[in-house]
């Protein structure tokens, strides 16, 4: 190994990496925004609970699967890059240290911050954890059970927001009910359209997930149907909440040019998959315009 790939510089860019910045936003804006609407204020907790789902979470998420998921990785050309980073095998300690290093005293801060006042989110916090090693660590490997994969990946999404409203005392009504099931539909459904570009190296290393378990084409229309739903629970939500359901119109567009795709072509959905990516920005760019909406409306 060269010298300059051993230098600090270098190996600090690569624990940056495995923790996918592209996806910071997609656990941090879900607890941010469930704390800010719920309360309407900035606080500690706040702050640090962003902080931590923003880099510690996904360093943890995301550098658990990189080290465990080594060897497929090899096979898989998407690696190594924004979509994931492929870990020399010399820095997986330093990556699984800095996620735990980085996590405990976060999360020391953020129980000690809520206090006793909601314990049930003390529970919602350590299914979240729990989740993210399930996923990827040995004798558990969730990510190898299908449909239980899109579950537990969806998991990873959602519970910052249930955490973050659970902290903040909200009231769980049935529109509210509603929005967090959307969610969830919308994570598994994301999920599944992620693990079709991924079925050949799957299944060379032996790797389990519901596109393997499914196929491609009918694991792309699962995808397509959770979007479909999740647009159609968004109408039971309170305004402008019903607005939101056109917003899964994109992402059934993105797929549906691969509803039929074969296995042996599976990987050509990664354009399809790309565009994904970009459209979460577009996503939540307008979901925000539509939270900041309806705590107007809220608030007249």
């Amino acid at each position: 190994m060269s010298e300059a790939r051993t230098s600090a510089g270098w190996k600090a860019r690569q624990v940056l990496l495995s923790s996918r910045p592209l996806s910071w936003i997609n656990t941090a804006f879900p607890f941010a925004a469930a704390c800010v609407v719920t309360t309407g204020r900035v606080d500690a907790l706040l702050v640090v609970g962003t902080v931590f789902f923003l880099v510690p979470y996904n360093l943890l998420m995301y550098g658990i699967n990189d080290v465990f998921d080594y060897e497929s990785d090899l096979r898989n050309p998407r690696k190594g890059g924004a979509e994931g980073a492929l870990l020399d095998p010399g820095l997986h300690r330093t990556v699984m240290a800095a996620g735990v290093l980085t996590a405990a005293p976060m999360l020391a801060l953020m129980l000690l911050l809520a206090g006793a006042e909601h314990p049930w989110s003390w529970l919602v916090l350590g299914l979240s954890l729990f989740a993210v090693v399930a996923y990827s660590v040995p004798g558990l490997r969730f990510k190898e059970r299908p449909v239980l994969d899109s579950i537990t990946s969806s998991t990873h999404f959602v519970s910052p927001a249930v955490y973050g409203l659970a902290v903040a005392g909200a009231v769980f009504t049935p529109a509210l009910l509603a929005l967090l099931a959307a969610f969830f539909l919308w994570g598994m459904a994301s999920h599944a359209f992620g693990a079709v570009q991924d079925v050949a190296p799957d299944r060379q290393a032996g790797i389990a997930s519901i596109a393997t378990a499914f196929g491609a084409a009918r694991t792309v229309r699962l995808a397509i149907t959770g979007w479909g739903l999740a647009g159609l629970l968004m109408l039971a939500t309170s305004w402008p909440g019903p607005l939101a359901a056109v917003l899964a119109l994109p992402y059934i567009l993105a797929a549906w040019p691969y509803r039929s795709i074969p296995d042996d072509r599976a990987e050509t959905a990664n354009a399809g998959w790309k565009l994904f990516l970009w459209l979460n920005f577009l996503t939540g760019f307008l979901v925000t315009m539509l939270l900041i909406a309806w705590v107007a409306v809220r608030g007249s």
